[in-house]
């Protein structure tokens, strides 16, 4: 049996996150690196809110990453474990590298803002959004796909699907699955259309960003949302396929059968909420869940792992 950590994606932010970890002080000393590197007060928004500040992606961003590496540092202090691979959804890939040692923390900070600022500039310059779409058969999404223009942005499970398009797009995507009979169709409440053609802009002002940034081969592989598959060991493919992971499909559904084939039998989920665990579930209900989002969850994490 092999334990695989995965890391929270954009979504999954609430007020107070982080704040009970922060009793420790290694935990809070994360916070006070993380407010000097960005030059705002990311600790005072995590712990209070309000929810619409902590909902803007350049803020979002790397607060859940620094809430779900405080969430990895105290297992690691509670009950140091070995894992087997790691991964994560869009922004929780970025905590996965990071865990792995590919990059360090001061730089996965400063990527996330910037990445959060650019994506949160390309939502403000083209109105667009996302809708999931439950229970659609592959022709059915295809279909869905052919007549309204929007595109496959995260494939979750085979189940579950996200779709990304224009504000138009998406509108006529959620009357259009009700005519193809799909059984639900539901508009997202996202700032635009991630993992979408819409996401170039942000793309292309990140590139420069990632020049500057120093990657290493992960210590651990690294499940890729890009290809569904482990990251190559060359930093310098890694950061090509994080660049490319700005406008193209989220293939979580894949990572987990990729994990599955490393062995994976049981995830840790680290950051708030548990929104992978429930996607795991619904991919293999046999597969084992557990997630570490504050003190108490800790707890009952360091309980199970034994």
């Amino acid at each position: 049996m092999a334990d695989i950590c995965i890391f929270a994606g954009q979504g999954a932010q609430v007020p107070g996150m982080g704040k009970d970890f922060a009793q420790d002080p290694e935990i809070m000393a994360l916070f006070e690196k993380a407010n000097a590197v960005l030059g705002f007060d990311l600790a005072k928004v995590c712990f209070e809110g309000p929810a619409e500040e902590l909902t803007k992606s350049n803020i979002c961003q790397p607060a859940i990453f620094v809430t779900s590496y405080a969430a990895y540092t105290m297992l690691q202090k509670r009950r140091p474990t070995a894992f087997a691979a790691a991964g994560g959804l869009s922004l929780g890939e970025w905590g996965a590298l990071c865990a792995a040692g590919a990059l360090d923390f001061d730089a996965t900070l400063t990527v996330l803002e910037a990445r959060g600022r650019f994506m949160q500039e390309a939502c403000e310059a083209t109105p667009s959004g996302m809708i999931a779409i439950v229970g659609a058969s592959p022709a059915q999404l295809d279909e869905l796909c052919a007549k309204t223009g929007c595109t496959p942005a995260n494939i979750n499970s085979a189940a579950q699907v996200v779709l990304s398009g224009d504000k138009a797009q998406v509108a006529t995507a959620a009357t259009t699955a009700k005519e193809l009979g799909i059984k639900r169709a539901i508009p997202l409440q996202t700032a635009g259309a991630f993992h979408s053609k819409f996401m170039q802009p942000a793309r292309d002002k990140l590139a420069p960003i990632l020049d500057g940034i120093e990657f290493k081969a992960p210590k651990i592989p690294v499940l890729s949302n890009v290809t569904g598959q482990p990251h190559s060991s060359d930093p310098g493919e890694i950061k090509a396929v994080m660049l490319r992971q700005v406008t193209e499909t989220t293939r979580w559904a894949d990572d987990v059968a990729a994990a599955k084939a490393l062995g994976g039998t049981r995830f840790v989920e680290f950051g708030p909420g548990k929104v992978l665990s429930g996607l795991i579930k619904k991919i293999d209900p046999a597969l084992e869940t557990l997630n570490v989002g504050d003190l108490a969850s800790l707890d009952a994490t360091v309980a199970a792992l034994g």
